[in-house]
């Protein structure tokens, strides 16, 4: 009888163990795990951008700020001319110049039907797990067939994107909060002389030419 009981008692706990193994296994499936979101774009940041493109490289300034309905990229070309400067507003209107002060001063106009890209554009974006970027281990995501965009996990601030093109862009610095001062948003005067060059598309340079298209395959966002 002592036997039997000391049987039934081992089987009792690794009928126990058993189950706490299979729940835990349960528990820990990647069914129960909630697929990673993207976190919003804060309202105002400043980074600035390492740009690739097949060797071709140059730097971005960018400043976004959608409390005021505008967005400001300043391109600078690896050993290139003067910045361009491409100035995106809510509205459709975007701007792409050089300074006044540069040797030969131009603008060029854009008219979109959609602005500037809202704070949660990446809303909807497939998920395509984890995966390490420039030292970092980011998750990341694919957008309308025309972004890949990859966010630290740790800090949840983007660490690189990749336009369908093969533009990358590395994110060097990421400074929530930061505004660039009013004064710097306006256009030259030169851009609404008569005869400044506009279109539906605009251009001024690839980088900025990119910001531009960005915004067409996301319009329904």
């Amino acid at each position: 009888m002592a036997f039997i009981h000391h049987t039934h008692l081992l089987f009792l706990i690794a009928f126990i163990l058993f189950s706490l193994r299979t729940a835990a296994c349960v528990a820990s499936s990647p069914e129960s795990i909630p697929v990673p979101t993207p976190a919003p774009w804060p309202e105002q940041f400043h980074a600035l951008l390492f740009m690739n493109y097949s060797g071709t490289l140059s730097m971005i300034d960018l400043w976004y700020d959608w409390p005021n309905g505008r967005n400001f990229n300043i391109i600078q070309d690896q050993l290139g001319g003067p910045p361009l400067y491409d100035l995106e507003w809510n509205n459709g209107t975007s701007f792409f110049y050089t300074l006044p002060s540069s040797p030969s001063p131009s603008c060029r106009s854009a008219q979109l039907p959609v602005g500037i890209l809202r704070p949660n554009w990446l809303d909807g974006a497939t998920y395509l797990g984890r995966t390490s970027v420039d030292g970092f281990l980011c998750d990341h995501w694919e957008k309308a067939d025309f972004i890949r965009y990859y966010e630290d996990v740790a800090s949840r601030r983007p660490v690189h994107w990749v336009f369908y093109s093969g533009r990358q862009a590395h994110v060097m610095t990421f400074d929530v909060g930061a505004a660039l001062a009013d004064e710097y948003w306006q256009a030259p005067a030169y851009c609404f002389k008569e005869g400044c060059a506009s279109g539906g598309g605009g251009s001024g340079g690839s980088d900025s030419f990119e910001s531009v298209l960005l915004r067409r395959p996301l319009e329904h966002i």
